[in-house]
């Protein structure tokens, strides 16, 4: 996602680690604070369109954070972690500003359909333009283009492939691709994501399958790096 600020708030190292290394290979901008104060300081000189905070923290906690950063009136979302899955925690999370929350321990995947819904919703127009490598989705118009090529795609392979970037990287399974791109209420077979994957490598020119690999008894991943 070019363009988009990512601030991770995390007292554990190798969290934040992890999750700054992840994000950056998906083309956010990425910086990290390890406590409460340092995460507010960061936050006025980086002007994150994201926060991914944790809640346990020592000194000021996530929840005193979030309310600090949205008490200052700036554009931003802010996405809670916790170890803790308790009702209270959430609802005091969200009651203090917070736009979503993710309990640990949490798929990174699921951490990015979240930051891009939030994305979706508060920054509409950072949202409707993602690059993958040589890819370039342009959501409001539903258009997808290989370098400079206008792909001639049918509105289920716009969908399949804008899936597949913003996921890219990632192994998507047959039976997640088929939830998420033709719907929990489909009632057909698996077998349909191996017709539309071979009609996209068809029109992308991936004869070698370098575009979107077939990753044997686990699903399909696109690398474009």
């Amino acid at each position: 996602m070019e363009n988009i600020k990512v601030l991770v708030v995390d007292d554990e190292q190798t969290i934040t680690q992890f999750l700054m290394l992840g994000l950056q290979n998906e083309g956010y901008i990425v910086e990290s604070a390890a406590d409460g104060m340092q995460a507010i300081a960061k936050a006025d000189q980086f002007e994150p369109h994201i926060v991914i905070l944790d809640v346990m923290m020592p000194g000021m906690d996530g929840f005193e954070v979030c309310r600090m950063l949205k008490k200052k009136g700036r554009k931003l979302s802010i996405i809670m972690l916790t170890a803790r899955d308790q009702v209270d925690d959430r609802i005091k999370g969200l009651n203090g500003g917070a736009d979503d929350y993710l309990v640990k321990p949490f798929s990174f995947e699921e951490l990015l359909a979240r930051m891009q819904a939030r994305i979706r919703n508060q920054f509409p127009e950072l949202g409707d333009s993602l690059v993958a490598g040589p890819l370039r989705i342009d959501d409001r118009r539903k258009e997808i283009y290989l370098e400079q090529e206008l792909l001639q795609l049918s509105p289920t392979e716009y969908e399949l492939l804008k899936y597949l970037a913003m996921n890219q990287g990632i192994v998507l399974s047959k039976a997640l691709i088929l939830d998420k791109v033709w719907g929990y209420a489909f009632g057909g077979e698996e077998n349909i994501v191996e017709v539309y994957i071979r009609s996209l490598r068809e029109k992308l020119h991936d004869k070698e399958r370098q575009l979107i690999r077939t990753i044997r008894g686990a699903g399909y991943r696109l690398d474009v790096r």
